[in-house]
């Protein structure tokens, strides 16, 4: 029997209210301050702008904007940086009304109105939660008002972050089941090789597919103002594309940039969206975070999965690490060491461990008790190759 969750079909969907596109639009610090210690209001303006056209063109928008702990930093005259978490999470408690503030001020000047969203990693953990927050977004698009979306820094703690708005940005794609995801940075795009330092650098236009090749050109990360860098941002197109959502990453200082991307345009690099667009329920088992929790299978149970379509035995499992719980999303690795897929766990991660490499009528005198031989079922996995 698969994981349920009461009530998951009367949740409001996202459902589109026009026929232009549904676009989620990533703001980078880098972007807000063109490269000073304070966000350029010039800049913000011509950005909203440009989403005031993307809308008036019948596009749907949700923003996904960084800057508010150096908000916070700004309205406090700028003081010397500790960079501790303390320290980070009174700048974006400062930050956070003053970011806001500005957006709803710039935002009136095109009669747009703005709501904030702050998410944390369990609201995409979380299957109630992460209804709710598809819910409010569904709302807020239906009555035309602008989500501007940020991580909720002030009381997130490093076992609930997202770490980044590059990936929290992938997470709200797939949840409001965006066309397109724009991250905007303080490049063109994807290069062959750093072009800050190396002049015979080219401009990757389309990638197809993320290999191992194109997770090789990731780089270093993002500059002191930001947490990013070109690393975050594969990792995001590849949540995003995963989904169905068709990822660019673009220079936000160009010159109508968002219009450019929207209308298709060749601009930056395009990462195209893998065929078929997930339904719901994987898309928010693929938006899960657990990074350390881990099962690893043999290669029989690796060919189950990924060319039969059958659910993960117990049998099949060789090692479990990390700790979680029953229902909880999970990665799971073939023996070559490469992702193979993710899912629910029908065990806690004790449990698991005590049946790996069990048959079933083997699980209940070990347990005590039996969910069955599959420790993973095929209604609650995503396979990613």
């Amino acid at each position: 029997m698969r994981v349920s969750y009461p009530n998951e079909d009367t949740q409001m969907k996202p459902s589109k209210t026009s026929q232009g596109l549904r676009i989620v639009v990533k703001l980078g610090t880098s972007v807000l301050t063109s490269g000073q210690d304070r966000l350029c209001r010039p800049r913000m303006v011509d950005l909203l702008r440009q989403m005031a056209h993307l809308r008036d063109l019948g596009h749907e928008v949700v923003l996904v904007s960084s800057g508010a702990v150096l908000a916070g930093w700004e309205q406090l005259g700028f003081p010397p940086r500790k960079r501790s978490l303390a320290e980070k999470q009174l700048l974006a408690a400062v930050g956070q009304s003053q970011l806001m503030h500005l957006y709803a001020q710039m935002a009136e000047i095109y009669g747009i109105t703005v709501a904030q969203t702050l998410l944390t990693r369990d609201d995409f953990r979380d299957r109630r939660r992460y209804l709710n927050a598809r819910t409010t977004f569904a709302g807020c698009l239906e009555k035309g008002v602008l989500p501007i979306v940020n991580e909720n820094d002030v009381v997130a703690i490093e076992e609930i972050k997202v770490g980044d708005n590059d990936n929290l940005a992938a997470q709200v794609a797939s949840l409001v089941e965006a066309d397109l995801l724009i991250i905007c940075t303080d490049c063109e795009g994807l290069f062959t090789a750093d072009p800050r330092q190396h002049s015979d650098a080219q401009l990757i236009p389309v990638v197809p597919q993320i290999t191992p090749a194109i997770w090789g050109l990731a780089g270093d990360v993002g500059s002191h103002r930001g947490t990013g860098g070109m690393i975050t941002k594969i990792q995001a197109a590849d949540i995003a594309t995963r989904s169905g959502v068709a990822v660019r990453i673009v220079f936000g200082e160009a010159t109508d940039i968002l219009i450019q991307a929207a209308a298709g345009q060749a601009v930056g690099t395009l990462f195209e969206p893998h065929e078929g667009r997930l339904d719901a329920r994987k898309r928010w088992i693929l938006a899960e975070t657990a990074t350390t929790s881990r099962i690893e299978i043999d290669a029989g149970a690796a060919k189950a999965l990924a060319q039969s379509g059958k659910s993960l035995l117990a049998a099949g499992i060789t090692a479990v690490s990390g700790s979680f719980s029953s229902g909880q999303a999970v990665r799971i690795y073939a023996a070559d060491g490469h992702e193979l897929a993710r899912g629910l766990s029908r065990y806690d991660s004790h449990a698991l461990s005590q049946i790996k490499g069990c048959h079933s009528d083997q699980i209940e005198p070990l347990l005590g008790y039996t969910h069955g031989a599959e420790a993973v079922h095929r209604d609650d996995l995503v396979v990613l190759n």
